[in-house]
């Protein structure tokens, strides 16, 4: 009874394991085709009224506008003009609007903002934030590189690597990784560290730790 039981445990974890990937990557694809389609129906009815072509032609000729608006906004703000008028509107909806800056600085992070300043753009490393005496490391995100040499290192927690600790480190407490992408840094930290052979590949062997009972 106890080895059916774990049978069918294990059967059934591990196809819940094929399935709910597949079904929330579906949900948030729905979701996301939704939030599309609601925002070009304006674009789409009006299209749709004056111009002789059918709704999902419409639909496309909305997307297309909105892309070509996103471009064109995008030439903008690289004239000096578009970059003042920029930091104009970026400062009054930071006063105006109460988590427009935390948005702005996620979107940034994950997109590239200025300078280019994504964790994606990152490099890997291996972060001893006890000391580099000390066998414990942590896989880390170099996020900033300063005059004295020094880093600031982004540390995910896992499962879910977009919340972590920041840590600014002298140089010998950091060993960066040039061989390993932040994607695959991310996995890793994703499956709670299995996987993590590719980031302890070339570490040298921790010493033993040992304990003494009084």
């Amino acid at each position: 009874m106890s080895r059916l039981r774990s049978f069918v445990t294990l059967t059934l974890l591990g196809g819940l394991t094929v399935v709910l990937p597949i079904t929330i990557f579906l949900v948030l694809l729905q979701w996301l085709v939704g939030v599309i389609d609601r925002s070009i129906a304006p674009i789409s009815d009006w299209l749709a009224e004056y111009v002789t072509v059918s709704e999902h032609m419409a639909d496309m000729l909305g997307v297309g506008l909105i892309l070509a608006t996103c471009f064109l906004i995008g030439l903008l703000v690289k004239t000096g003009i578009g970059r003042w008028l920029h930091r104009k509107v970026d400062a009054l909806l930071s006063r105006l609007a109460p988590g427009y800056s935390t948005i702005r600085e996620m979107v940034a992070q994950i997109m590239g903002g200025e300078d280019n300043a994504s964790l994606l753009n990152g490099k890997v490393c291996r972060a001893y934030i006890m000391g580099h005496a000390s066998p414990v490391c942590v896989t880390g995100i170099v996020t900033a590189e300063h005059e004295h040499g020094g880093y600031t290192v982004y540390v995910p927690t896992a499962p879910v690597p977009t919340s972590g600790f920041v840590y600014h480190l002298p140089a010998n407490c950091v060993e960066l990784l040039p061989d390993i992408s932040v994607e695959s840094a991310m996995r890793t930290v994703i499956a709670c560290g299995s996987g993590s052979q590719i980031i302890m590949a070339d570490a040298a062997a921790p010493e033993a730790c040992s304990a003494t009972v009084k």
